[in-house]
């Protein structure tokens, strides 16, 4: 029984470290790492259409506002979650450059029916589709995304992750400025 458990966080380890080095590359790592665990291969299925598993899907951003924090002024949504741009996106275009895997790892914030409103927040809000039709929220032209591992308002553990993902100031300007 405790050999079972170590291969399982063995495996869960090997694939948050996989994750996080697929988002910091020039192209999302979209590949299926070695099937030598189930949660490994499960973890892989996910395609560039896909999103993020239901346990860290954030409900569509109603509110965009902004927040103190130890980098500054930042952007958050209604429930005060940080948001980030992907430096390997580029501003103003259609289309995301975070992809198959780096999407589990980094959930886009999606638009619902209406844009959100705006408190504090002074930079251009727009959305760009995403591969399976919805539409991802852009702040100046950056597509927003949140990070996985911020468990509750006010963190800001993504604030350079791999040297390429910041957080935005209330304009929309990444702050890269490393914790």
């Amino acid at each position: 029984m405790m050999r079972a458990r170590s291969i399982s966080t063995a495996a869960l380890a090997g694939t948050v470290l996989l994750l996080s080095a697929a988002c910091g590359s020039s192209t999302p790592d979209t590949s299926t790492p070695a099937a030598s665990s189930p949660a490994a291969a499960s973890s892989s299925s996910s395609s560039a259409s896909s999103s993020a598993p239901a346990s860290m899907v954030h409900p569509d951003v109603t509110e965009l506002k902004t927040a103190s924090s130890s980098l500054g002024t930042i952007v958050t949504d209604s429930d005060g979650m940080t948001l980030y741009m992907f430096d390997k996106d580029t501003k103003g275009a259609t289309k995301s450059a975070c992809e198959g895997k780096c999407l589990t790892a980094w959930p886009p914030a999606m638009m619902g029916a209406s844009e959100p409103k705006l408190t504090g927040v002074t930079g251009k809000v727009a959305a760009i589709d995403t591969p399976d039709g919805k539409k991802q929220l852009t702040l100046d032209g950056w597509p927003l995304y949140y990070w996985f591992k911020d468990a509750k308002a006010g963190d800001v553990s993504g604030q350079a992750v791999q040297g390429v993902w910041w957080v935005l100031d209330p304009a929309g300007t990444p702050i890269k400025t490393k914790p």
